[in-house]
């Protein structure tokens, strides 16, 4: 099939678009990329609803990169009609576009986030005020344009289901295959270093930074831990109050895409989310399945989404309980054996699991594919 991943997504920022089209290129289909970055993260668009002045530049802006995108799929149609076409992720304007630009071929959707559920969560808005209510027009417009609507957990799909959507298709966000080539950096680690645990995020209430920072401010020099947080977001002042200058915790504000594979590689613990909102218990995060791909045993929530897709695998701790996970934590510093074990596991559940191939394998059975090339 001839398959057009269309949008102003950012593959850099955003990696889950660049799996799925890595994904459907391993089961040899045609996926052409139509694709102007409009260079607006999820926090910046969620400025927007708190910053309201400022929508007129993100219009212009997306005025902008739609003019590109229109002539293009003009363009692409010319060629012949295509069988399909794939929005990416924080696609939710550009898929009323793709539905004007390609008329009835089919649209897919890839709905990772929902913008209601975004600002739920973040605390901007509640689900009856204009905010909230904005934010729901804008998921069914997004939603009623779409063909096929790809999720990335089960829990997600009885939501849908309430409004009406049959065409729900379940896809694990999965790893790119930079993240399994970096696997392997921290095997030759000595048994009397410290034990190396990473984070990485925007530091939203979704992932419970505040947690893991108070999990860190838990654990004593004897407890051999060190913790690494990358990023920077809503919690970010605040988790860094709480760990304060603590000598074990490393502060990164910002890494280039290869420099963070390469820094997750080197660590023995990739830390999940640890935030005990609604959403929170709804999403396997991908940085799960970058660790995991990466080589690193995975610490996460104990939650029915996660569970589900990391099995026994993994180490688990109640949602927002940063004593668990500072008992954890030393334990894994102590036991490594079981870190190995936990290592070792996820890798094979990685690369069982959680390649490109396998993460669009659902979508491929909605859309009609072929024989994926490893299996011809």
């Amino acid at each position: 099939m001839r398959i057009v991943a269309f949008g102003t997504y950012d593959s850099a920022v955003h990696p889950r678009v660049a799996v799925l089209i890595a994904g459907l290129r391993a089961w040899n289909q045609d996926v052409v990329e139509l694709n102007r970055p409009l260079g607006y993260s999820t926090a910046e668009r969620v400025t927007l609803v708190q910053e309201p002045w400022r929508l007129p530049g993100f219009g212009l802006r997306l005025l902008r990169r739609w003019a590109s995108l229109v002539r293009l799929g003009l363009r692409e149609r010319r060629r012949g009609r295509p069988d399909a076409v794939l929005v990416g992720y924080l696609g939710h304007f550009d898929v009323v576009l793709a539905r004007l630009v390609f008329g009835r071929v089919p649209i897919v959707l890839d709905h990772l986030v929902s913008a209601s559920g975004t600002v739920l969560d973040r605390g901007l808005a509640s689900r009856r005020s204009l905010r909230g209510r904005v934010m729901v027009a804008i998921d069914r417009l997004a939603l009623a344009c779409a063909d096929v609507v790809v999720v990335d957990t089960a829990e997600r799909v009885p939501a849908l289901a309430e409004g009406g959507r049959r065409d729900v298709v379940v896809c694990p966000v999965g790893a790119s295959d930079e993240w399994f080539a970096a696997s392997g950096a921290a095997a030759d680690r000595g048994v009397d270093e410290p034990l190396r645990a990473i984070f990485f995020g925007l530091f939203t209430p979704l992932q419970g930074a505040t947690t893991i920072a108070r999990a860190a401010a838990l654990l004593e020099p004897d407890d051999r831990v060190e913790i690494t947080l990358v990023g920077r977001g809503q919690d970010w002042d605040e988790a860094r109050r709480i760990v304060g200058d603590h000598p074990a915790v490393r502060w990164i504000e910002w890494l280039e895409p290869a420099d963070l594979i390469r820094l997750v590689a080197t660590q023995d613990v990739c830390l999940g989310i640890f935030g005990t909102t609604a959403k929170a218990r709804e999403v396997v995060p991908t940085k799960v399945f970058q660790g995991a791909a990466a080589g690193c045993a995975v610490v996460t929530s104990d939650t029915a989404s996660q569970r589900g897709v990391l099995g026994d695998d993994a180490a688990y701790v109640p949602p927002g309980d940063a004593e668990a996970l500072a008992a954890v934590l030393r334990e894994l510093s102590v036991d490594r054996g079981r870190l190995d074990s936990l290592r070792e596991r996820m890798g094979e559940r990685a690369a069982r699991e959680f390649t490109a191939a396998e993460a669009v394998r659902p979508m491929m059975s909605e859309i009609g594919g072929i024989t994926p090339v490893e299996e011809e």
